[in-house]
């Protein structure tokens, strides 16, 4: 059995803003899956089905980004699961824009949704989508640009970048990480 999280904030007005990618690439993988994020505990939506033969936990904690160990603890220990089980797709200020990188362990590098995991989780081993959103320029304060929303010409790419990242999810559950990273590392397609 396999936890996968999406992180994000709760509430309308995160809904497209580049801390919320990982929300959006676990409701975009809830809906490919069939399987509706409907249960409401563990300070989290979530649901649960089979991909490729293994049994899948998908969920979005309700929790706020700072706050995300909480849930991300509650599922696993709910589930009996170990933190090799989890899988959790989220923003990357150091990942250039519009690329993805998967690792398998490593420490926060800022992200406050990754700190409360592994600070609830004592471990920094659990694998690990990151959605690749740049860094600000002219001086915008971090905290700002991970809360805006993304331009209206960036629709097409955010899109894109959450159908890469889903596929990316995929085969690592049905092929493993160096499939995943063999495939999903380096210059975007055509």
């Amino acid at each position: 059995m396999r936890l996968i999280v999406g992180l994000g904030n709760p509430g309308r007005e995160y809904a497209w803003t580049r801390h919320n990618l990982g929300w959006q690439v676990a409701a975009y993988l809830a809906e490919g899956w069939g399987i509706p994020l409907g249960k409401k505990t563990l300070e989290s939506v979530w649901g649960q089905g089979r991909v490729g033969g293994e049994s899948i936990i998908l969920a979005q904690p309700t929790t706020y980004m700072n706050l995300s160990g909480r849930a991300v603890s509650l599922l696993l220990s709910y589930f009996k699961l170990a933190p090799q089980d989890l899988l959790v797709v989220h923003d990357d200020l150091d990942v250039p824009l519009w690329r993805l990188k998967i690792v398998e362990r490593g420490g926060p590098g800022g992200h406050r949704g990754i700190l409360s995991i592994i600070q609830h989780l004592h471990t920094e081993e659990f694998l690990r989508v990151k959605l690749g959103i740049g860094r600000p320029s002219g001086g915008m304060p971090t905290e700002n640009y991970v809360l805006s929303h993304f331009p209206a010409d960036a629709a097409e790419d955010v899109a894109r970048l959450i159908e890469r990242a889903g596929a990316a999810v995929e085969t690592l559950i049905k092929e493993g990480l160096a499939a995943a990273q063999n495939r999903f590392h380096g210059d975007l397609p055509e």
